[in-house]
């Protein structure tokens, strides 16, 4: 079996090609094909010989994942379904934000797992299995074809990343640090970390990890709720990293980074959107540098959440404000073809 390339480092690939009887400067000349030029064959590298692209395709193959599926809302924003080498599928979001200035603001959501194990209840992949970890290649494939996309649409490249599709980031830690760094370094795509959002259920473990690995990109958290009991109903996750650990560990993480958390919460009506749940909220939120994104629940067929009214929305929001804090009520994209928060699960 061919050895996937994007898998060997410069390195080892230059040492490769000498043994071969090749020069070894070639392998720089490879790894810039690959990752600041997104090849995703072996006949793209056109400053290589005949001989030299033919050796490589005999040995190594470039394993680039294709649009399975596209659909484009009323909204604009545009769904891909990615076909896997394997033939496995994740789901990819361009959501575009079109603005009256120079810079539209063009966000990619991108997936780290195919499925998910932590089955948070008011979302779509929860209820799948989870099948395997991205590798770095294929998280960065996704933001490579949704830049695409952006440009061939809104004749716009991209501006912002989130790791907010489907699976969870922090339990595929190797990789998705792998794959920001290809998508910043000045030899992959050049993008600014702090355009990139990674964004977790809640492993308090991990957050300390990235604390101690000094990342540059934004941490979320998805809160949903600041009360163990509700967290623990809709988010199993929580009986292991509880509130308690988890603010702890979101400590060690602004101290080491010295970056503000940003915290998901979806306004569950009849749950988690009383006055009460905003002061445990706010509480929350004294623990560390933080402001709120307060997000639209977008209902899946197997759940019967609903969304909060727009008059208890208005009340929470202001509670939060009146106390300092920051807040930002994000309005769902692409509910039209189920592209909206929680609602990524692989369907046409």
């Amino acid at each position: 079996m061919k050895q996937d390339i994007r898998k060997t480092s410069p390195a080892q690939l230059k040492e490769w090609l000498v043994q071969q009887g090749e020069q070894g400067f070639r392998a720089k000349q490879i790894h810039e094909w690959l990752w600041k030029k997104s090849a995703q064959s072996f006949e793209q590298m056109t400053n290589l010989s005949i001989s030299t692209r033919e050796l490589l395709n005999t040995h190594y193959e470039i394993r680039p994942l294709t649009v399975d599926q596209q659909q484009r809302s009323n909204d604009g924003t545009i769904k891909s379904s990615f076909r896997l080498f394997d033939g496995n599928l994740v789901e990819g979001v361009l959501i575009p934000a079109l603005r009256t200035d120079d810079m539209d603001r063009m966000t990619a959501c991108v997936s780290s797992q195919v499925g998910c194990s932590l089955t948070c209840k008011f979302c779509a992949t929860g209820y799948m299995d989870r099948k395997r970890n991205l590798d770095a290649a294929e998280i960065y494939d996704q933001v490579v074809a949704i830049d695409r996309q952006a440009k061939d649409a809104y004749n716009s490249p991209l501006t912002n990343i989130v790791y907010m599709g489907m699976g969870e980031p922090l339990l595929n830690y190797k990789n998705v640090l792998e794959s920001v760094d290809r998508i910043t370094s000045p030899d992959g795509l050049g993008m600014s970390p702090k355009r990139i959002t990674v964004s977790t259920a809640g492993i308090a473990k991990m957050i300390r990890q990235l604390g101690d690995d000094q990342v540059k990109f934004n941490l979320a958290l998805s809160l949903h709720a600041a009360n163990d009991q509700k967290r623990d109903t809709i988010m199993p996750i929580n009986e292991s990293n509880t509130l308690q650990a988890l603010g702890d560990a979101l400590g060690y993480f602004y101290k080491k980074t010295g970056t503000r958390i940003t915290f998901e919460y979806i306004l569950f009506y009849n749950f988690n959107d009383t006055l009460q749940d905003a002061q445990e909220l706010w509480k929350f939120t004294k623990r560390v540098p933080a402001k709120v994104n307060i997000i639209e629940y977008n209902p899946i067929a197997e759940a019967n959440f609903k969304n909060t009214d727009p008059q208890t929305l208005d009340r929470f929001a202001g509670y939060l404000e009146d106390k300092g804090v920051t807040v930002n009520v994000r309005r769902s994209r692409g509910k039209d073809i189920d592209a909206a928060c929680g609602q990524l699960a692989g369907k046409s």
